[in-house]
């Protein structure tokens, strides 16, 4: 059986500031998300299955990113766990994003891979995830690229 690969499209909005850098992305900012996730496998064969000739209904690939990105940090401000201002920035707005890393493209398109891999259905692997911040400028994650996750 041949090995398919399908993606889909999502957009969000959000915020960061990248503590320490020497540029104006240091400042809280916002963009316009659009990411884009390839997934692998093999259509379904199950005779009688209404997800025949399917690798993964795009409803449930959009649930799955829905739930596991896009509702989390759909108008979130994300920022660094080592920020000084965290707790109190936390306090005063509801929606914050508290994580480990410099909240930068990179390692936010890293982060989400490693959420889809954890929540995809057995036969179905994550191929891609591809991360744009502006229209012009995008961050790629790729399994074969990442062999240990």
């Amino acid at each position: 059986m041949s090995r398919i690969r399908i993606t889909r499209e999502f957009s969000f909005e959000g915020a960061h500031a990248l503590k320490g850098y020497d540029g104006k992305c240091s400042h809280i900012h916002g963009h316009s998300y659009r990411m884009s996730v390839t997934v692998i496998g093999e259509p379904m064969t199950q005779e009688g299955s209404p997800k025949k000739g399917m690798v993964l209904d795009f409803t449930d690939l959009k649930r799955i990113v829905n739930e596991s990105i896009v509702d989390k940090f759909d108008h979130a401000l994300v920022m660094s766990r080592n920020s000084e201002l965290t707790e109190q920035i936390q306090q005063a707005y509801g929606n914050v994003v508290i994580v480990d890393f410099q909240p930068t493209s990179e390692m936010l398109v890293s982060f989400f891979a490693k959420m889809l891999i954890a929540a995809l259905p057995d036969g179905v692997s994550l191929y891609s995830v591809k991360l744009w911040e502006t229209r012009k400028s995008c961050a790629e994650w790729y399994a074969s690229d990442n062999p240990q996750q």
